[in-house]
């Protein structure tokens, strides 16, 4: 009898056991996918204004609500989704309590969308617009995890809580460097409006979006949802040299590094035979810059010869300047491989006061690929092929124009005749 109870204790045991190892990695796995899974915050002004009858019959706030609940619906499993407002608690009219009011409707997590359907009916425009506030609270709200993170505002007015200039703080969110993008839309065609949103936008890599009507707004912030469960690719950290021989050696991939103003960057990649190298960068501004400014991205040998550039200016009116180069290598079997300096130069300076550290975030693309064939294709203006084609033109031509002048002249003399 004792033995069959110890049998049976024994059995119990080990069934708990088995039952704790089958439940406790399904809740690691769990909390290692949310860890990595993509995050959404949609930030949404509430302010006085969107009382406005100007959509589609409606107000923007109705507009809005609508919006949402169908966005709420078509959201993908793995997206970790939130909602943020701003200025729709405090209806009075001192400023300071005003450009504080900004809150989480939703939290950032697994969707609940009957949960998050009935928060966002509650909402009336009340109050101010402080974006300045709401997106710093709305970056705090995406902290944490591996995933992509996303930012999705819809205004229908300018902040009204500066100095906290939102397109500055959209900066600064940048140079955190925690891979955030902000996205905006605007709904009423307004100039002072769209140059402060796509400020932000640009400042983080986001985009800009004129909205008018319901069904316009509802396409746009599911595209932006949609695009932020798409596979992100994280870039590398890497530290450039002040020569290419101190240079890192770089495979194909995304990096990112810091460069100081007015200072170059060199970085190295091997070029097999038969394969061409593709380099893009991008340089942006994180903070005030002077206007006048540009990027140049060069690919030299080791020798300081240089074999293409590419380079780009700007003005002052975006927060990003991109350029690139492409250098096909001959296919030869007996060559080596060719050790490729790429350099990365700019030319952006500062007023007085504007701190130069830390450097300026630069984004370098890096893919070596197979080569076209020929390889001298690339150097062939960019038609390849292409010459055969504009060559039976050139000669179409000709015979045509011949052809034309003999015409010409029998019909003068036939004419001289009659």
């Amino acid at each position: 009898m004792i033995r069959t109870q110890r049998l049976a204790a024994g059995v119990c045991a080990l069934l708990a056991a088995l039952a704790a190892g089958t439940v406790f990695p399904a809740g690691a796995a769990a909390d290692e996918t949310t860890a990595t899974a993509p995050k959404v915050d949609l930030v949404l002004d509430v302010s006085g204004s969107m009382r406005t009858k100007d959509m589609d019959g409606g107000t923007r706030m109705a507009a809005a609500k609508q919006a949402f609940n169908e966005v709420l619906d078509a959201t993908p499993e793995n997206v970790l989704l939130g909602i943020r407002t701003l200025g729709a608690n405090y209806p009075g009219d001192d400023r300071k309590t005003g450009c504080k009011d900004t809150a989480q409707l939703y939290p950032v997590g697994p969707l609940d969308r009957t949960e998050a359907k009935t928060a966002v009916a509650t909402l009336s425009p009340t109050g101010w617009t402080p974006i300045g506030p709401a997106l710093l609270k709305a970056a705090d709200d995406l902290d944490g995890g591996t995933g992509s993170k996303r930012i999705v505002l819809i205004s229908d007015g300018e902040d009204t809580c500066a100095p906290l200039d939102p397109c500055e703080v959209a900066r600064e969110i940048a140079a955190k460097g925690i891979g955030l993008t902000i996205d905006t839309l605007g709904l009423v065609p307004n100039v002072k409006m769209r140059r402060q949103l796509s400020c932000i936008a640009e400042a983080t890599g986001g985009s800009y979006t004129s909205v008018e009507h319901t069904d316009q707004l509802t396409d746009r912030v599911n595209q932006l949802v949609d695009r932020a469960a798409d596979p992100v690719v994280t870039p590398v950290a890497v530290e450039g040299a002040a020569s290419c021989a101190a240079a890192p050696t770089l495979k194909s991939g995304l990096y990112t590094d810091r460069e100081e103003f007015g200072r170059q960057r060199w970085y190295k990649v091997d070029v097999e035979p038969g394969k061409e190298l593709r380099a893009s960068v991008s340089v942006a501004a994180d903070r005030a810059v002077n206007p006048d400014h540009a990027v140049l991205l060069r690919a030299v040998t080791t020798h300081g010869r240089e074999i293409v550039r590419g380079e780009a200016a700007g003005n002052g009116r975006t927060d990003v300047v991109s350029t690139g180069l492409r250098y096909p290598k001959a296919d030869d079997d007996d060559a080596p491989a060719e050790t490729v300096c790429v350099q990365v130069t700019n030319s952006y300076s500062v007023g007085a006061g504007v701190k130069t550290t830390p450097g300026l975030p630069l984004e370098l693309t890096v893919d070596v690929v197979d080569g076209p064939s020929p390889a001298s294709d690339v150097a062939a203006f960019g038609l390849g092929r292409g010459w055969w084609l504009l060559g039976v033109l050139v000669l179409f031509g000709f015979l045509a124009g011949v052809l034309w002048g003999w015409l010409s002249r029998w019909r003068v003399a036939v004419w001289r005749t009659n």
